[in-house]
């Protein structure tokens, strides 16, 4: 049952006409996440980080989505008034996958001694991959389904901006400008075969502000906006507690869509690992096991301060 009804998706999505509106991963934990989206947070924190992130979504389906996330950063400069990072996104969906790798650059502006606005360019390669040999497809014979997408390359270019005090930060960024499309050889000779991925402008709106509730106690309420073309406008909502710079503990709501549990741990000051967990608001409930995500983020503090003031964002 799950496995049928997860063809059907793939073959709304990959079998008819076109693939109209392929979006970006989507993360539980996009707080922790900034720079695969907006390419002006590389060099923020002040430090030297890497990112590991694993998202399993919609568990307990056949060829189910899996996205796995890996981000560096660094300040440079002489001012550390810049940030040179790199963003690599491996998105699986069925018999389709999607690769992007990405360079991101930043330019920071003081506009006070705590305020900062930062802003970035991110430039780089999408690779697709779909293998039409993994759906269940009623009719061998569909033309549709005859060439595979094979490395399919295009250039991807995006920018953002990011505006962050010691409490508040606010970021609004595209991470491709190119909606290019994805076309297999048939259609280049046979204008009647349409098995296009296009993809479209993503926008991303993200903020958040921490305020100390006490001593050993922080809050921080945040939130991740996304439009597409020709898609549902996503909201998420989320509200995470700091206990003693050591545990956090959160709850998010993705509109209409689902809710979610986080928990992390900072393990050393230079170690800090996530967990979220997902559970789907809509009918897909019915047939999956939620959906989980794993991070883990490692920092080498340039301004030792840091590690005794930690920034939650």
């Amino acid at each position: 049952m799950k496995h049928g009804y997860l063809t059907l998706i793939i073959l709304i999505l990959l079998g008819s006409v076109s693939v109209k509106a392929q979006q970006d991963p989507q993360y539980t934990q996009y707080m922790y996440n900034t720079q695969v989206v907006n390419p002006a947070y590389a060099g923020s924190r002040d430090a030297t980080s890497f990112g590991l992130l694993y998202r399993a979504q919609w568990v307990g389906l056949d060829g189910a989505p899996k996205t796995i996330t890996f981000t560096g950063d660094t300040p440079i400069g002489s001012l550390d008034n810049m940030g040179l990072g790199l963003s690599i996104v491996r998105d699986e969906i069925g018999p389709a996958i999607e690769s992007n790798i990405n360079i991101d650059y930043s330019y920071t502006i003081n506009t006070s001694d705590n305020n900062e606005l930062s802003f970035g360019l991110k430039a780089g390669i999408d690779l697709l991959d779909v293998d039409y040999t993994k759906l269940n497809i009623y009719d061998d014979s569909d033309p549709r389904f005859q060439d595979n997408v094979d490395n399919k390359l295009q250039p991807q270019i995006g920018a953002g901006v990011y505006y962050n005090t010691e409490r508040f930060y606010a970021g609004l960024s595209v991470p491709n400008f190119l909606t290019s499309k994805h076309y297999d050889e048939s259609n280049l000779t046979n204008p009647d075969i349409q098995t296009v991925a296009a993809e479209r402008l993503h926008y991303f709106l993200i903020a958040g502000y921490v305020f100390d509730l006490s001593e050993n106690l922080k809050f921080k309420p945040a939130t991740l906006v996304k439009l597409v073309s020709g898609s549902p406008l996503q909201v998420d909502v989320s509200a995470n507690f700091l206990l003693y710079e050591k545990v956090t503990l959160g709850a998010a709501y993705r509109w209409d869509a689902a809710m979610s549990a986080m928990v992390g741990f900072q393990a050393t000051d230079q170690i800090f690992i996530g967990f979220g967990y997902d559970y789907q608001s809509t009918e897909i409930e019915d047939f999956s096991d939620g959906s989980y995500e794993v991070m883990l983020r490692f920092d080498i503090f340039n301004v030792p301060e840091r590690v005794l003031n930690p920034r939650f964002f």
